[in-house]
């Protein structure tokens, strides 16, 4: 079993920036790809980041985030991380960190999830 627990959200303008936490309880984070999404009123859920199962390991992004969001995680410290730079206001949404087994980098069928933190962006 693994808890996830998302922090670092809150309201930006748009072109600022936030980084979002994601601590990580029980197992070794280091045997799950890790993955954050997000959810806005009235869409379906999408997958934002994901990073394999090493710190510096392969990486995936959403098409509208590629060059602003990175994703990163220190297994040590059962941490990852989501910077996110350049906000607009269409990233406002609810974002959840998630870890799933398996080194499918694209797949959206996790394992385990957090509560989800609040992003809002204003123009």
């Amino acid at each position: 079993q693994v808890q996830l627990v998302e922090s670092g959200g809150g309201l930006v303008q748009s072109g600022g920036s936030l980084r979002l936490f994601c601590a990580a309880s029980g197992r070794t984070l280091s045997s799950y790809t890790m993955g954050w999404f997000r959810q806005a009123p009235g869409k379906e859920r999408e997958l934002v980041a994901a990073i394999s199962s090493w710190s510096g390991g392969s990486t995936y992004y959403l098409d509208s985030v590629k060059g602003r969001f990175t994703i990163s995680r220190d297994n040590a410290k059962k941490m990852v991380y989501l910077q996110m730079n350049s906000l607009k206001p269409e990233d406002t949404a609810v974002y959840y960190c998630a870890g799933r087994r398996g080194t499918n980098l694209i797949s959206t069928l996790y394992d385990y999830w957090g509560q989800g933190t609040q992003v809002a962006v204003s123009s």
